[in-house]
């Protein structure tokens, strides 16, 4: 692909005062920039491993999907290693729509929450009590940036696109 041209990193975040509007607005943020890097990305590029790992763009985006639908509405994840593949039917846009309606049913869970230290949703298929609502929010900010920093370096590597 030709490269693109460079486009200039996004400012964090504005968010309330409050701790949960920073938490919330901070991974609103790096889902954004996820959802940026695998957007306009033409089949196959989008699917194809950018790395000897296998690891690709579409990849990123569905296993978050389900890293989301796990911590924040509670649906068993499975085979984690194979959230990371793309079906050969799940078109980009399949895959892009699907994170977005997630992440915006997670956004209710998360607004319906009065208190960042009350157990949060009870990921799927674990026992015993559920982590707080602010480790939640923690660790989807944690897991959503290290893959938004994979995408980052698979874009560069697919068309030369840098910037979020």
């Amino acid at each position: 692909m030709p490269p693109t041209a460079r486009r200039r990193d996004t400012r964090p975040p504005r968010t309330g005062p409050g701790e949960k509007d920073v938490l919330a607005g901070f991974l609103a943020y790096l889902r954004a920039a996820v959802v940026a890097k695998a957007r306009g990305v033409p089949e196959p590029h989008a699917r194809t491993p950018g790395v000897p790992s296998g690891t690709n763009l579409l990849g990123l985006v569905k296993h978050l999907t389900h890293v989301e639908r796990h911590w924040l509405l509670g649906q068993p994840a499975g085979d984690w290693a194979a959230t990371f593949h793309p079906e050969p039917d799940e078109t980009a846009d399949d895959i892009i729509r699907a994170y977005r309606e997630t992440t915006a049913r997670g956004d209710e869970v998360i607004a319906a929450c009065p208190d960042l230290a009350a157990p949060g949703p009870r990921p799927g298929g674990r026992r015993g009590p559920a982590p707080s609502l602010r480790w939640t929010l923690t660790h989807l900010i944690e897991e959503t940036g290290r893959h938004a920093g994979h995408a980052d370096i698979l874009r560069e590597l697919i068309d030369g696109a840098t910037g979020r």
